[in-house]
C-alpha cells in the first residue's frame, strides 16, 4: 500500500487509498477488491458482462438526490479458488472513484451473464488498515430475467434512526422491493416474500380421496402462514394451488433462501440414496400387491441392516426418472456416490449395544425424557387424570396401589413424583376418522409413570381408548398375567407417540412455527438492521426444506400420510393442535413449569429449578437456553441502550407486529401468546425463544430420529390391528406366537422400510451446516465487541460440552445411557465441527437452524 503522487491533491474521504490520475489530471481514489462465487453447478462462469458499482454511505449525488454511486466495474483475472469446503472462483475488481465519493456502504451487482451464479461475498481494501466485507450468499440472475440489479450491504449493522442519510432511501426500497405487490405468480429469480396458507397440500385433480383442507385463515382450521409461491388466493376459496409431480423440485422458494449448491447435491444425494424406490409414483409394484410382513426381529435385522435394501432394476427405474428432474452436475454427484455406498441401514444406536434392552419398561420410560420426543411428558395434577368435558380415566386406584415405593397415590402425587404421557383428549375427535382409513387401527392413550428413588421411571398403567357413542377404555399393567398384552399396549403408546412428534413436537412446533418469522425478517428488517444480523443464521435453508416437506411429505399420498397413523388428517389434526399454541410457551423454563417439570426459581441463571434432576433433555436443554439468553440479551444492549430505544425502532414495531397478525395471525387473539415488545428484557426473551425453537429445540427432536426410530418395533408409526380380546381367535394367535402377532399388527415392511429411509435422511447432518455458537463467515459483522460477545458465547456452548460429557459419565444419572445404552448427546453443540468434518447421522451436533 503507498501513495501515488499527484497534482494539486484535495481533501480525502478514505484514509490511505490508492490514489491515481486520470489523463485529464483529475485524482481518483482506487479501490481494489476480490469477488468470490461459487463454482458447484456453475454452468457459465461470470465475466467482463458482470460488473458491480459502489453506494457511497456518506456523500450524496446531488443530481440524483440519492447516494452517490460509482461507475461500474467489470470481473476480472478468474482464478479457481476453494473456500472451506466450497470450489469457487475468486475475480479481482477495481474501482476509480472521485475524491468525495467517501466510504462504500452498498454494492451494485448486475449480472449481464445469461445464467445466474451464487455470489458468496465481495471485499473492498478501502485502506491500509480497512477492509469492507459484503456477505451475500446469494444467487445473482440475469439483469434480463429480473429487470433489475442486486443490492448488498456492508457488514456495518445500523438501527433505523442511525442509518447513514444517504443509504436511508436504498434502505426503504430495498425493504419494498421484498415485499413485492401481492400479485403474480412467481418466478424462480423474483426475490419476493409473501405469505400464503397451507393451499398445496391437496390434489383434488387426482380423486376426492386427494383433497385436503385449505390450512389457516379460518376459525375451522387455523395454522402459521408460509411463503407464497403461487398465485394468491384467500383462505374462504379453497383452492389448491396446483403441485407438480410426487418429486417435485422445480417450485418457487426466494433464492437468498434456497440451498446452496453444495448443500442442494449433498441432500439430493441423501435423499436418493434412502428413499430411491419409494418417492417415485411411477414405481406402482413397490405399493401394491399382498402384504409382505417381517416374520421375526431376527429376519428384520437382518433384511434392514445387513442385506441390500433394493434391486437393481429398481435403482435403475429411479436414477431415469431422477435424471428428467435434477440438473445433470447433482445426477453426477448422487450416481457417483451410490455407487460408492453400499445401500444398507446403519445400525440405529438403540440396538447396538444390546439388542433386546428397547423392550425393558426402564427404557420404554427412558426415551419420553432422553428419547427424539421428551417435551411432552406432564406431572400429573389430578387422579385419576380428567379429560376434555370432565370425563374421568378409567385407570383406578387398584391398578397403581402398592407399586409406588410405600407412598399413598396422594402423597406420590405431592411429592411430585406421577407423571403422565397424554395422548388422548386431541386425538379423541379424530380417532373414528383415523380408524376409518385402510389398514388403520389405533387407540388413545394415557400412560402413568412414577419416579424411583433412583430417578428412574417406571410405568405403572396404559390406558387405551377406542371410539364410540360411549368410549371403550382398556386398562393394562405390567403384571397382567398375559405379558405379550402389556407389551402390545407399550406399542400403541409409542405409535400415538410417533405420530405426535413428526407431526406436533417436530413440523408444527419448529418447521412451521419458525417460516412466519423468516418471512417477516425479510420483509421488514433490513439487512443493515443489528436484529436481522443476529437472526440470519438461524433461518437458513428453513423455507427451502419446508417446501420440500410439503412437495414431498406433508402433501396428500405424501410419505407422512403413507407411515404415520393420522394418515389423510394429519396436516388437518396439526391445525387443531396449533389452536392452543403460544410462542410465550416455547421457552424452554416456561414449558417445564407448564409441564409441572420445574419450579419458578430466580436465584437460578435459567429461572426455574428442575423438580426431576436426571432429566436430560431439561438438564442440558436449560444449560443452552442460559448461553443463548446471555448472548441475545448483550448482543441488544448493544445496539438498544434503554428501553425507550426498543419501542421507537420502526422497522422492530412492524416486524413484531407482522409476526402476530399476519404470520401467525390465527393466534392473535389470544393476550397469552406473545410478550409486549416494549423493553429490552422482552425483547430479549423473545429473540431467545425463536432462536431456541430453530437451533436446540429442532435438534433435540430432529437428529436422534435414526438412533431410536430406526430399530422400527421401538417406534411403530401405525397399527393395522387392535389389541386382541380374551377368548377370540385373535388372542389365540397372540399367546402361540406373540412375535408373529406383532408383526401382523405394526406396519408391513414395505411402510416400514419408506418410513426408515425418511428419518436417514431427516437424521443426517450436511456438510454445510452452521452450528451454534458459529458464523458462516468471520466478517458477518464489522462491530468488534460484538465479535467478542459472540466468542463469549461459543465459550459458554464448550463448556456446556463439557458438562454434557460429564454427566453422561456420571452413573448416578441413570436416564443418561438408559439400558440401551445410548448416551444423551442431542443438547452436544459440537462446535468443533466446523467445515462440515462430521456429517450424516451423527447424533449430536445443534444446528443454527431448522434446515433438514
Amino acid at each position: 500500500m503507498h501513495w501515488m503522487q499527484v497534482p494539486s491533491p484535495r481533501k480525502m474521504n478514505l484514509c490511505h487509498p490508492f490514489n491515481s490520475s486520470s489523463p485529464d489530471g483529475a485524482t481518483y481514489h482506487v479501490v481494489k477488491g476480490t469477488v468470490v462465487i461459487s463454482r458447484q453447478h456453475l454452468r457459465s462462469p461470470p465475466g467482463r458482462k458482470t460488473t458491480i458499482c459502489l453506494y457511497s454511505s456518506t456523500q450524496f449525488d446531488k443530481n440524483r438526490k440519492k447516494a452517490r454511486l460509482s461507475k461500474s466495474a467489470s470481473l476480472k483475472n478468474r482464478k479457481k479458488t476453494k473456500h472451506g469446503k466450497t470450489n469457487t472462483f475468486t475475480y479481482h475488481i477495481t474501482f476509480h472513484l472521485d475524491m468525495e465519493f467517501g466510504l462504500p456502504g452498498a454494492i451494485v451487482v448486475k449480472n449481464g451473464n445469461k445464467t445466474e451464479f451464487f455470489l458468496k461475498f465481495v471485499s473492498l481494501e478501502v485502506s491500509e488498515d480497512r477492509k469492507i466485507h459484503f456477505d451475500c450468499n446469494s444467487w445473482v440472475y440475469p439483469v434480463k430475467k429480473t429487470n433489475t440489479d442486486r443490492l448488498f450491504f456492508s457488514n456495518t449493522s445500523y438501527l433505523p434512526g442511525k442509518t447513514p442519510l444517504p443509504l436511508q432511501d436504498l434502505r426503504k426500497e430495498e425493504l419494498l422491493s421484498l415485499r413485492g405487490n401481492g400479485r403474480g405468480e412467481r418466478k424462480t429469480w423474483d426475490r419476493i416474500y409473501d405469505y400464503d396458507y397451507y393451499n398445496d397440500l391437496g390434489s383434488p385433480d387426482k380423486g376426492e380421496d386427494r383433497a385436503r383442507p385449505v390450512l389457516g385463515g379460518t376459525i375451522l382450521y387455523p395454522y402459521p402462514r408460509r411463503c407464497r409461491t403461487g398465485r394468491p388466493v384467500s383462505a374462504a376459496d379453497g383452492v389448491t394451488e396446483t403441485r407438480g409431480n410426487f418429486l417435485n423440485l422445480d417450485y418457487y422458494v426466494p433464492p437468498d433462501d434456497r440451498f446452496s449448491p453444495v448443500k442442494f447435491s449433498e441432500f439430493i444425494t441423501s435423499a436418493i440414496q434412502a428413499v430411491i424406490h419409494f418417492v417415485i409414483p411411477e414405481v406402482k409394484s413397490l405399493f401394491q400387491g399382498d402384504i409382505n410382513n417381517f416374520r421375526s426381529f431376527e429376519q428384520l435385522k437382518r433384511d434392514l441392516y445387513a442385506e441390500p435394501r433394493h434391486s437393481a432394476a429398481f435403482e435403475m427405474m429411479a436414477m431415469e426418472k431422477l435424471k428428467t428432474i435434477v440438473p445433470d452436475e447433482v445426477y453426477k454427484d448422487v450416481t457417483k456416490s451410490i455407487k460408492k455406498n453400499p445401500a444398507k441401514f446403519p445400525v440405529p444406536q438403540v440396538i447396538a449395544a444390546d439388542e433386546n434392552a428397547w423392550r425393558t419398561d426402564e427404557e420404554f420410560a427412558r426415551e419420553m425424557l432422553a428419547g427424539l420426543n421428551p417435551a411432552v411428558i406432564k406431572c400429573l395434577k389430578v387422579f385419576p387424570p380428567v379429560g376434555v368435558g370432565g370425563r374421568e380415566s378409567s385407570i383406578t386406584d387398584s391398578h397403581i396401589e402398592g407399586k409406588l415405593e410405600g407412598l399413598t397415590i396422594q402423597r406420590a402425587m405431592d411429592q411430585k413424583r406421577i407423571f403422565i404421557l397424554d395422548h388422548h383428549d386431541y386425538l379423541m375427535p379424530y380417532l373414528s376418522r383415523i380408524n376409518s382409513q385402510k389398514g388403520v387401527r389405533v387407540y388413545a392413550s394415557r400412560t402413568l409413570l412414577f419416579l424411583k428413588d433412583d430417578g428412574t421411571l417406571k410405568p405403572l398403567a396404559i390406558e387405551l381408548t377406542s371410539p364410540g357413542e360411549e368410549e371403550q377404555s382398556r386398562v393394562f399393567v405390567p403384571d397382567i398375567p398375559v405379558r405379550a398384552l402389556w407389551e402390545l399396549a407399550k406399542t400403541f403408546v409409542a405409535v400415538n407417540d410417533s405420530g405426535y412428534h413428526q407431526l406436533i413436537s417436530h413440523w408444527l412446533y419448529t418447521h412451521a412455527a419458525v417460516e412466519p418469522f423468516v418471512i417477516a425478517t425479510k420483509r421488514q428488517l433490513s439487512a443493515m438492521h443489528p436484529i436481522y444480523k443476529l437472526l440470519d443464521p438461524h433461518f437458513k435453508d428453513t423455507m427451502h426444506i419446508n417446501a420440500l416437506a410439503r412437495s414431498i411429505l406433508l402433501n396428500s399420498g405424501g410419505i407422512l400420510e403413507r407411515t404415520m397413523f393420522p394418515g389423510k388428517y394429519a396436516m388437518e389434526l396439526s391445525s387443531k393442535i396449533y389452536t392452543n399454541w403460544r410462542f410465550t410457551e416455547q421457552a424452554l423454563p416456561e414449558d417445564l413449569v407448564k409441564r409441572g417439570l420445574a419450579v419458578r426459581d430466580f436465584t437460578q441463571p435459567s429461572g426455574v429449578s428442575l423438580l426431576l434432576e436426571d432429566y436430560p433433555y431439561a438438564m442440558d436443554g436449560l444449560d443452552i437456553w442460559v448461553c443463548i439468553k446471555k448472548w441475545v440479551h448483550n448482543y441488544c444492549v448493544r445496539f438498544y441502550p434503554d428501553d425507550m430505544v426498543v419501542i421507537s425502532d420502526p422497522e422492530l414495531e412492524s416486524w413484531y407486529t407482522e409476526i402476530r397478525h399476519v404470520g401467525h395471525g390465527d393466534r392473535r387473539e389470544d393476550p397469552h401468546c406473545w410478550l409486549e415488545l416494549n423493553s429490552i428484557e422482552n425483547l430479549a426473551q423473545t429473540l431467545t425463544t425463536l432462536i431456541w425453537i430453530a437451533s436446540a429445540l429442532h435438534a433435540s427432536v430432529n437428529f436422534g430420529q435414526f438412533a431410536y426410530a430406526g430399530f422400527a418395533p421401538n417406534r411403530p408409526t401405525r397399527c393395522r390391528e387392535f389389541v386382541p380380546v380374551e377368548n377370540t381367535h385373535e388372542f389365540a394367535e397372540l399367546q402361540k406366537d406373540p412375535e408373529k402377532f406383532f408383526f401382523h399388527m405394526v406396519p408391513d415392511r414395505l411402510t416400514t422400510t419408506l418410513g426408515l429411509a425418511l428419518i436417514e435422511v431427516l437424521s443426517c447432518h450436511m456438510s454445510d451446516e452452521v452450528y451454534l455458537g458459529q458464523r458462516a463467515s468471520a466478517g458477518w459483522t464489522d462491530d468488534g465487541e460484538v465479535l467478542r460477545l459472540f466468542e463469549e458465547f461459543a465459550d459458554d456452548l464448550r463448556r456446556v460440552e463439557k458438562n454434557i460429557k460429564e454427566r453422561n459419565k456420571d452413573a448416578l444419572l441413570k436416564n443418561r445411557l438408559g439400558p440401551a445404552k445410548v448416551p444423551y448427546t442431542l443438547m452436544y453443540p459440537d462446535t468443533s465441527n466446523t467445515s462440515g468434518k462430521d456429517k450424516g447421522v451423527t447424533g449430536k451436533g445443534i444446528p443454527n437452524s431448522v434446515s433438514i
